[in-house]
């Protein structure tokens, strides 16, 4: 792993293969750089790709920030009755982190792919940084409309009564909140194994609900998704009830010509039986850019 300075801040990262075509992964809320499943980044390596991974802003081992957040909670349910959240910073300023570390590893274009807020991130990117980006790929995402893609009610209730997280607790707090939402393909004993390890290596709570706040306070992507000429793929699952299915549909209708892939044994996770399906989409995707 390595880090660089971008954008202002300071962005661990770490790279993966040799020679292929430019492919930046941008991970989801409160996901770090060790998040991303080696067999899933293994399988984008064979298919061609060099591959980026970085931790977002007050994630991980990049620069955290210090502002107050609302909790993730009390951010959530103030979208469901929109009223405006405050945050210092937006999905906006995640994507300049992106576009800066583009910049900084003297990646002049990439194929971008996000997962779930790095979705967000991805699609921002693509909006303001059109130049940089040869492929969208949005995974289990929304375009920030206020509607498509919502928290279901019962998942909202169930997180607001669980504890706060501590290291002690939070392996298994990670378990009991992916059985919500992931599919049937999810693995809570190597989740643990997973979410123990990301522990470890950093603990920042603070940080997701920043960014949370951030999630809450940025902008419809909308307008800016129908500008968008790249290829774009736009994979979601059916039993997603973390960000549902709608969220996938409208980002697609809102980007021209873009391809939607929707699994129905997939949720919000990226379950491995789906890896080549995933991957084989991305490739193509990165294929018919021009």
């Amino acid at each position: 792993m390595a880090q660089v300075q971008a954008n202002g801040i300071t962005i661990e990262y770490e790279q993966h293969g040799e020679g292929g075509d430019p492919l930046l992964l941008v991970m989801g809320l409160g996901g770090q750089l060790t998040d991303w499943p080696d067999g899933f980044v293994g399988q984008l390596v064979d298919a061609g790709f060099r591959v980026t991974v970085f931790d977002n802003r007050d994630i991980g081992l990049s620069t955290e920030f210090d502002w107050v957040p609302l909790t993730p909670a009390r951010a959530v349910a103030k979208v469901l009755t929109k009223r405006p959240v405050r945050a210092g910073y937006t999905i906006v300023d995640m994507a300049a982190d992106a576009d800066g570390l583009l910049d900084a590893l003297g990646i002049e274009s990439a194929h971008i792919v996000g997962m779930s807020m790095g979705g967000m991130i991805a699609q921002q990117l693509t909006i303001d940084f059109p130049g940089r980006v040869r492929s969208l790929t949005s995974i289990m995402s929304n375009p920030g409309d206020g509607r498509s893609g919502r928290i279901t009610g019962k998942v909202m209730a169930k997180m607001a009564r669980m504890p706060d997280p501590t290291p002690e607790n939070a392996a298994d707090r990670s378990v009991e909140s992916f059985s919500l939402w992931s599919g049937p393909h999810f693995d809570p004993t190597l989740h643990r194994v997973r979410s123990q390890a990301s522990v470890e290596r950093s603990f920042r709570p603070v940080g997701t609900a920043r960014q949370t706040n951030a999630i809450a306070a940025s902008p419809d992507r909308t307008p800016g998704l129908r500008r968008i000429t790249v290829p774009t793929l736009v994979v979601h699952g059916l039993v997603d009830r973390l960000v549902k299915p709608s969220g996938g549909m409208a980002t697609a209708a809102a980007v021209p010509g873009s391809t939607l892939v929707m699994f129905p044994d997939m949720g919000h996770d990226l379950p491995e039986p789906r890896w080549d399906d995933i991957v084989g989409a991305i490739r193509r995707t990165a294929d018919a850019a021009t």
